[in-house]
């Protein structure tokens, strides 16, 4: 296979995993970005293995060997996942204006290099898309012959985006009492199991109950009314689900999915409509539709209503 060379700067998440990490990395090799920036949260105080770990998982960046400008944003003390992540991208998109994404347990297939710098080129200016995404979980299921599809859901194992979209980002969450109260997450899904769903994560994300970052990029965009790109082929597999993950620990349906090559030349539609049909099969999979997620919800619900 002749390697696609990009010009796209890379945005390389890493932290602890040296073995996932240098996986991942030589396919970021492979594409041999002309830059190549790079966040890492420092060790956990109580967790005396993570000095070793993330100075190896360093040393793997020092074996850049292509033509290209290697920035750093490491710490010396751990942020965890929500402050690090978010404050690594906000300096990602203060120096440069788009950026290829990848966290070090997503492995792209070399395909998916080509497919975000040309999806970021073609939606530069169109301020309705919010990102591009390497994910497609709909297990072959295709409404068109299309390359991709638009969706409303904000798939982050390995994506890209532009500085335009992430100055909408807000990690505090400001808006979400607004929203919230005035039902506007009713407006956007109708269906009452999602309304829960989402209103549980939003309510315990805003509280700080959940040390994330991406739920924030979701609610960013939904209040937007942005779209994202979505392959209909699956580019990038999450190969961390294991005891070592922070939030992935147990595998499932979405581990480790198989990746395929994206086709060229890519098929783009003439029309921006988002894939109601693609969604509605995300969200009963990945989000409310998960019955013990739904019956863990109901519960908290319930117990609130009840004091």
């Amino acid at each position: 296979m002749i390697n696609f060379q990009i010009k796209t700067p890379v945005a390389f998440i890493i932290f602890n995993r040296p073995d996932t990490t240098k996986r991942v990395f030589a396919e970021i090799a492979k594409a041999r970005p002309p830059k190549l920036l790079v966040i890492a949260d420092g060790p956990r105080a109580d967790h005396p293995d993570d000095i070793e770990k993330c100075a190896a998982v360093r040393a793997i960046i020092d074996g850049v060997d292509w033509d290209c400008e290697v920035l750093t944003n490491y710490l010396d003390v751990n942020l965890g996942c929500k402050r690090r992540v978010s404050s690594g991208l906000d300096w990602v998109f203060d120096t440069v204006d788009e950026a290829i994404i990848l966290e070090d347990d997503c492995l792209p297939h070399p395909t998916f290099f080509r497919f975000c710098e040309e999806m970021l080129e073609k939606y530069r200016d169109d301020e309705r898309i919010a990102m591009i995404s390497g994910g497609n979980f709909q297990f072959g299921r295709k409404r068109t012959e299309y390359s991709y599809y638009f969706s409303r859901y904000m798939h982050i194992w390995g994506w890209a985006s532009w500085r335009r979209a992430w100055d909408n980002y807000d990690v505090d969450m400001k808006l979400w009492p607004e929203i919230r109260d005035g039902g506007w997450l009713e407006d956007l899904f109708g269906a009452k199991k999602s309304v829960w769903y989402w209103k549980y994560i939003f309510e315990n994300v805003y509280k700080g109950k959940i040390d994330t970052w991406d739920y924030q990029w979701t609610f960013s965009c939904w209040i937007q009314s942005a779209l994202s790109v979505i392959p209909n082929v699956n580019l990038v597999s999450n190969i961390g689900f294991d005891m070592k993950a922070l939030h992935t620990k147990v595998k499932d349906t979405f581990s480790e999915m198989e990746i395929e090559p994206m086709s060229v030349p890519i098929l783009h539609p003439d029309y921006i409509l988002r894939d109601s049909k693609a969604d509605s099969f995300v969200e009963s999979k990945m989000f409310s539709g998960k019955s013990l997620v739904l019956r863990v919800i109901k519960r908290v619900i319930n117990k609130l209503k009840s004091t």
